[in-house]
């Protein structure tokens, strides 16, 4: 019962956490003369991830390995389709070269990788598929790459715009704001979670697919709530960038650091949603060149929205 009463409050909690997360980030991008592409790639991006990261983590080691796997493959797509379709239908969102040639390549590469290391069954003629110790540290060690990268931006001034308004509050209020929204969008992504989650329990739900939708989903409101308000603001390199950003750290941080405390066995149907996670990023980059060059258009976020409905409906019809 207590689940079902906390639904609510953490929806605010959310809500308001993400418009404190995306104001404090903003103002320290701002003061510091680092890109929003940079603060939404890596601080914003981990702080929404820590849901999924928390998720899977207890998941692994409480024996239920399908919703800690099913969680990082539900929520990339969800990120993908979901967020990046609502974000866009608020406003287009105008994505920077770098995002489009280097960031999201990398998420695709990302996806790519994790395929292959799971993908035991076929290659190696294995009894199952699984995310291995070693795997995992596979990840970790190409997760370095990308802050290396990552870092190599902030360090050569990519992404900063012309004229850009001065940073409206101190560092200290900043990272104030940065905490606290952090705090709201972890919590609050956890009380909407156990109330969905206890919810669809109660309507029979397979683990693995509450793993896919219910959980994935959960795990993704802090994305959500931030992109969304990120959209709002106009602030596109935010929006974008911590939604490519979090599935970076969803498959090579959170996997990475997951795997070699507890290695994972991915269900064999589990493949077929890291394809599907595999073709929304491959659809986000063709997007790219369609419509306005390099911008996320309204027309293509309905169609973001609409490829989701489907695969849900898919994953409800599968069981």
């Amino acid at each position: 019962m207590l689940n079902y009463l906390l639904f609510p409050v953490g929806l605010v909690l959310l809500i308001k956490g993400g418009g404190l997360l995306v104001k404090g980030a903003t103002s320290l991008a701002r003061r510091y003369k680092v890109s929003d592409l940079v603060i939404g790639l890596t601080v914003v991006a981990f702080g929404t991830s820590l849901p999924e990261l928390s998720v899977t983590f207890i998941s692994a080691l409480q024996g239920t390995p399908q919703i800690a796997v099913g969680n990082i493959i539900g929520s990339n797509i969800a990120n993908v389709l979901l967020i990046l379709g609502l974000a866009a239908l608020i406003r287009p969102l105008q994505v920077s070269r770098g995002t489009v040639y280097k960031e999201i390549p990398f998420s695709i590469l990302a996806a790519l990788i994790l395929g292959l290391l799971v993908g035991d069954r076929l290659i190696d003629g294995a009894s199952e598929a699984v995310v291995s110790r070693s795997d995992g540290l596979v990840l970790l060690s190409i997760f370095t790459v990308f802050i290396y990268y990552t870092m190599g931006i902030a360090r050569r001034g990519e992404g900063l715009e012309e004229g850009a308004p001065a940073a409206q509050l101190s560092t200290v209020r900043s990272l104030v704001f940065i905490g606290v929204g952090l705090a709201g969008l972890i919590l609050g992504g956890q009380w909407v979670t156990d109330g969905a989650v206890a919810a669809a329990r109660l309507l029979g739900m397979s683990q693995a697919l509450i793993g896919l939708t219910v959980v994935a989903v959960g795990t993704s409101l802090p994305e959500l709530a931030t992109s969304v308000i990120a959209a709002r603001q106009g602030n596109a390199d935010i929006a974008v960038g911590n939604m490519v950003g979090s599935n970076i750290f969803n498959i090579l941080f959170v996997l990475g650091v997951t795997a070699p405390l507890a290695p994972l066995p991915v269900a064999p149907f589990i493949l077929v949603d890291m394809g599907v996670a595999l073709l929304a990023s491959a659809i986000l980059f063709g997007f790219m060149f369609t419509g306005a060059r390099h911008a996320l258009d309204r027309w293509e976020g309905i169609g973001f929205l609409i490829l989701y409905c489907a695969y849900l409906m898919f994953g409800i019809f599968r069981g």
